[in-house]
């Protein structure tokens, strides 16, 4: 269902107002920002139990004996190497090694995979996995409307929803199918916040009850801008800002996910950018003193542009400006002393090492 203004509503959309939620456009859809505010909602998922809409994301079924060679055609990671309920990180390129998106591929029995995809780049992936399907023994088809998706994340985020819920929960980077609400669910246990937790792939009729059981039961309702304080915290890449076509992902410090021998579209390149090395690498940072940086800050060293912002914040658990910028290969290595331009305000920085927020502190 879309609004005047063409814009998505997920099925918690009445759930979010209701509960006086700030809601903006995000890629295509309307989302909760903040219920009671960013910092607090962060803490809450530090600290306790969180939970998020993210039915803005997009599902993508793959079923079929060609399943396995079609994945390794279009993913970079190794599929072969997920075990029936496992969960994968990997990239979808295009023939210069550019990110389409970053997925992930979770297997549900031998021949059948659900991929996750972003919001905004959902139309665009569809395209590319009908493209290469005629090509193998596969069916393919978008999942999205089956699907609400409630991100429940912190440390006492797995208790809550097996005491709530009923269910069992899959370990970390696995998927189990189950029974929420009587009706068929996937229970993840993946999550884009660095802390413990589940993703609940339940039906979008049921979602609300679902939403409001676990907000009775004292999970905190978050909305996105938590999020991206959270995964900024621990160095996550958002497609738009860290990730993009004009971006490989050796640069981007993913080569750990892409594995050439599968021979996935774009291997080519990414194994001579492997080999060589790349001119710019995707680099943390952590601003010391006042000022938060922003996506298109310039990087400095005297009077020399050696890089630019993908992605910056303030960080509620570290107490300063954080983010990841784009900067010189030589310049990448932790303990660099740069300077970020923060609208025209020179903000000294040092590079860091992944991730900024360490799940012990």
């Amino acid at each position: 269902m879309t609004t005047a203004q063409t814009e998505c509503r997920t099925s918690l959309f009445d759930t979010h107002v209701e509960a006086g939620a700030k809601m903006v456009p995000f890629s295509g859809w309307m989302m909760p920002v903040s219920y009671d505010g960013i910092k607090e909602e962060h803490i809450a998922v530090r600290t306790h139990a969180g939970i998020f809409d993210t039915s803005h994301m997009g599902e993508i079924e793959v079923e079929g004996p060609g399943s396995l060679a079609y994945l390794q055609r279009l993913v970079t990671n190794d599929v072969s190497k997920i075990d029936i309920g496992g969960a994968q990180y990997s990239c979808l390129l295009n023939e210069e090694a550019g990110v389409i998106d970053d997925l992930f591929v979770y297997r549900l029995a031998n021949d059948r995979y659900l991929i996750i995809t972003n919001a905004g780049n959902h139309e665009v992936d569809l395209e590319q996995f009908g493209r290469h399907a005629p090509d193998f023994d596969v069916y393919v088809r978008d999942a999205s409307s089956g699907y609400a998706m409630l991100a429940v994340q912190g440390p006492h985020a797995r208790q809550i929803v097996r005491d709530q819920l009923h269910i069992e929960l899959p370990p970390r980077m696995g998927v189990l199918a189950q029974q929420v609400g009587r009706k068929p669910a996937l229970v993840c246990g993946t999550g884009y916040t660095g802390e413990d937790g589940v993703e609940l792939l339940v039906d979008p009729e049921i979602a609300p009850a679902i939403w409001m059981e676990l907000v009775d039961a004292g999970v905190v309702p978050c909305g996105l801008g938590a999020r991206d304080t959270l995964r900024l915290e621990v160095c996550f890449h958002l497609h738009g800002n860290d990730l993009s076509t004009d971006i490989d992902p050796i640069s981007a410090g993913l080569g750990w996910a892409c594995k050439e021998a599968t021979g996935f579209i774009g291997c080519d390149k990414v194994a001579v950018l492997r080999a060589n090395g790349t001119d710019e690498k995707l680099a943390p940072f952590v601003i010391e003193g006042p000022g938060i940086p922003r996506q298109g800050n310039p990087v400095m060293i005297g009077d020399e542009v050696v890089g630019e912002v993908s992605s910056g914040t303030f960080s509620p658990s570290l107490d300063s400006g954080i983010g990841m910028a784009y900067v010189r290969s030589d310049l990448a290595e932790p303990g660099t002393e740069v300077e970020i331009d923060v609208r025209g305000k020179r903000r000294p920085a040092r590079v860091s090492s992944k991730p900024l927020y360490p799940k012990e502190k």
